[in-house]
């Protein structure tokens, strides 16, 4: 039975694993996938695809590092293999790329058999991120501020400084994204990336660009802030 677990390479100075000690540290690192998977969805929208990865991707990590066992030209190899991973997917938020990490970390600590290590690490990064779910930092207030303007102005008028006044007593921060005909060319199709001074004044800008673009349709959105994601 030992000989099926044994390497067709393996020599007399090859340390080889233990069938109990490779169940052991891939059983504790699923459990560790389990934990930082749960962490994940706290308060968070999830696939049960991604979920499925944090779990199963430490002991997938766990079992590469015990496999490599301090051959260097092999953990060399495996570096620039999980660097392709990244080129074969989507791109995601930097909140699902430092939950692969964690998964990753948690896996390789427990591949060298630390399995102490792989806990407590565990345990500290998912009762910090889980506390940083909690907390807003900011960004539900800042998010209210930076809005997407729409504005259609009359093929009679000029558009180029005609709301710069508007803009600076509402705005800290105004750009023209984009100008587009419409209404068989009758009509300018103006969109704005603005930064308000504070949320509050919202429709009294609104008013204010009613009077100036003749009563023409006006739209206010927030900014996708997906585009700013690592």
């Amino acid at each position: 039975m030992e000989q099926l677990f044994k390497g067709l390479f393996d020599t007399d100075m090859t340390t080889v694993i233990g069938v109990q000690d490779f169940l052991l540290c891939v059983g504790f690192a699923l459990v560790l996938g389990l934990v930082i998977a749960l962490s994940y969805m706290y308060r968070t929208r999830y696939t049960k695809s991604f979920v499925m990865t944090l779990i199963l991707l430490p002991a997938v990590v766990c079992v590469v590092i015990m496999m490599v066992n301090g051959n260097v030209g092999a953990g060399v190899a495996v570096a620039g293999a999980f660097s392709l991973v990244r080129f074969r997917s989507v791109p995601g938020t930097a909140r699902e790329i430092a939950t692969l990490f964690l998964a990753m970390g948690a896996g390789l600590v427990t591949g060298m058999g630390y399995l102490g290590f792989a806990l407590l690490f565990t345990l500290v990064l998912c009762a910090a991120f889980m506390v940083c779910s909690r907390l807003d930092l900011g960004a539900q207030r800042n998010a209210a501020l930076y809005k997407v303007l729409t504005v259609t102005v009359p093929e009679d008028l000029d558009y180029t400084g005609v709301f710069e006044d508007i803009f600076a007593q509402y705005t800290t921060s105004c750009q023209l994204m984009r100008v587009k005909t419409t209404n068989m060319g009758s009509l300018f199709r103006l969109t704005y990336h603005l930064t308000l001074r504070t949320a509050a004044e919202e429709k009294a800008m609104i008013d204010a660009l009613r009077c100036r673009n003749g009563n023409l349709e006006i739209s206010v959105s927030l900014q996708d802030s997906t585009a700013m994601e690592l």
